[in-house]
Order: structure tokens, then sequence, then C-alpha cells
């Protein structure tokens, strides 16, 4: 079994729900071989929106990248479920990856979905920009803009800095704090 560092932000992480954690994850347990560091991160916001009031982010270090997955909902185990779902997903696409890289197979666009190893049937995953916004931006300080981004509920909020007349975006740390990124 893998072992997941689990830690919780504003929610005491109980034994339940530790167990719970790993007993949900331990379907990723096949995808072991990939998988070389494992963090889960719970939450408890004060928002508005009960739907986002749990979140649970689970990082998953593979070679050569990343696979992440931030879930939101009221239930902090429902997010739990579908947090790993997804982790399942990329985690299987990652997996058919290898084993294409490997077989040094190349495939058609036009080509069906092909199967891993365990018998899922994986597409070729093509992201896309699915939604635009566009929005007036009026000159604030970056206090400002995390105040904004704390009335809309919001993890990150992209403003015009009125002191560098520049765009900016403030985000909030997994620590609690804020950060700010600016061009140079």
């Amino acid at each position: 079994m893998h072992i997941y560092k689990l830690s919780g932000r504003n929610v005491d992480v109980t034994d339940a729900l530790r167990d719970y954690v790993e007993s949900k994850l331990t379907r990723l347990d096949r995808f072991n071989g990939q998988i070389t560091d494992a963090r889960v991160t719970l939450t408890v916001r004060d928002v508005r929106d009960a739907s986002r009031r749990n979140r649970v982010e689970v990082q998953l270090n593979v070679p050569n990248g990343i696979i992440r997955a931030e879930e939101h909902n009221a239930d902090m185990y429902a997010a739990i479920d579908k947090a790993g779902d997804v982790l399942e997903r990329q985690l299987r696409k990652f997996k058919t990856k290898i084993m294409r890289h490997r077989n040094d197979a190349t495939l058609d666009a036009a080509a069906p979905a092909q199967a891993d190893s365990s018998g899922d049937d994986v597409s070729e995953f093509n992201p896309e920009i699915v939604r635009q916004k566009r929005f007036d931006m009026r000159p604030m300080s970056a206090e400002d803009a995390v105040t904004q981004m704390e009335a809309l509920g919001h993890d990150f909020y992209v403003f015009l800095n009125m002191t560098t007349d520049s765009c900016g975006v403030v985000y909030r740390r997994k620590d609690g704090h804020y950060g700010l990124i600016e061009p140079s």
C-alpha cells in the first residue's frame, strides 16, 4: 500500500478521515510504479458557496511530471471521492502514454480509443480553451485585489496594479498566506 502525506488546514484530520482518504486512494496503487511521492491536503474554508467549503488537493509526483487534482464539495468525503476519480483518469492516461512511448507506437489522430493494460478504454485527450472571460480591470493595490479575491471566494484574482501600471495576479498559497505574480 502506498503511503500518502496527509495534512489539514482548518480541519482536524481524524483517524476516520485519514482511513477514508487512504481507502479511497488505494485504487491508485496499481500505478505505484509511476508514483514517486503523494501529498493530500484537506481544507475547510469559510466561503459563501457551501459547495466550495471543503477542498481536497492531491499532488502526485511521477517521473517527468506532476499529476494534480483539486476538488470542492459541501461534503469532505464527496470531495475526496471526486479527487480520486480525477487522479485515476489522469494516471490511466499517463500510464497509456508511457506504454505507447515504450512500444514506439504512433497513433493516427482519427484512430479509435486505445485500451491500456488494465482493460480500460482511454481516448486521446487534447485540451482546449472551453471558456473565455473578459472583464474591465480598474487600477487597485495588491491588498485591494486580495480583498476582492476573498469576497468572490476565488483562489486567485487578476488585476491592474495601480503602483506599477501592469497586470498582476494575487493568489492564495497553501500555507494560508498570499502570493503576487507580476511581470518583470
